[in-house]
């Protein structure tokens, strides 16, 4: 099942396509938002929004809380079934609330769902095992450790080969390139991975 995330940070200025999935809109997302996108359901405590969406939210959450808006909405995806996700809106704005987001990925990965976050220049993820590449050839891509370190068991088509071990601190997964469409990079399956991908050809 496929969900749409919207998020209150940079305004993502591309299309949407919700057809087949069901969407969740933050607080403040729903004003870069409305009109543009079908929102189902919107989440959070709006107080960036100062005024209640449409359609109503089924709970307002207190400002002060443990949890972030988009971790409260990504868990209701969870929950709800949604195993494909796409983020909107994580870039840009403050810079911890983006890396916030990057926690999001993580969380939706070690739950058994995909999760991408979108942005008109790049797509990133968190991922385990093997990622298939091909659909990105000719695009730069880099792999960083979501964790003290990832083991990478193995790699084809890429313009670089990498090391057994790529560790927290280090940059040498920085910018390889996919060179063929049956191209991958298989970790070990405990080890959670980092892909940002470069939306344009190198």
């Amino acid at each position: 099942m496929k969900g749409i995330l919207l998020l209150n940070g940079a305004p993502y200025t591309g299309d949407i396509d919700c057809s087949d999935a069901v969407v969740y809109c933050c607080d403040g997302a729903y004003e870069w938002a409305k009109g543009r996108v079908r929102i189902d359901k919107n989440v959070g405590d709006f107080d960036s929004l100062n005024y209640i969406p449409e359609p109503p939210p089924e709970k307002i959450y207190p400002s002060e809380k443990n949890f972030t808006d988009g971790e409260i909405a990504l868990f209701k995806m969870l929950s709800d079934g949604v195993d494909e996700i796409e983020i909107y809106g994580g870039f840009g704005g403050r810079e911890d609330h983006f890396l916030g987001n990057l926690q999001l990925l993580y969380a939706a990965c070690v739950r058994g769902a995909r999760a991408k976050m979108i942005s008109e220049t790049s797509y990133i993820f968190a991922s385990t095992g093997k990622i298939d590449l091909g659909q990105f050839e000719g695009c730069t891509f880099s792999v960083l450790p979501f964790g003290k370190f990832v083991r990478i068991m193995e790699s084809e088509g890429c313009k670089y080969a990498y090391p057994k071990r790529i560790s927290a601190g280090e940059c040498r997964g920085i910018s390889n390139i996919v060179l063929s469409r049956s191209a991958f990079v298989r970790m070990h399956r405990r080890d959670v991975a980092l892909i940002i991908v470069n939306r344009g050809k190198v």
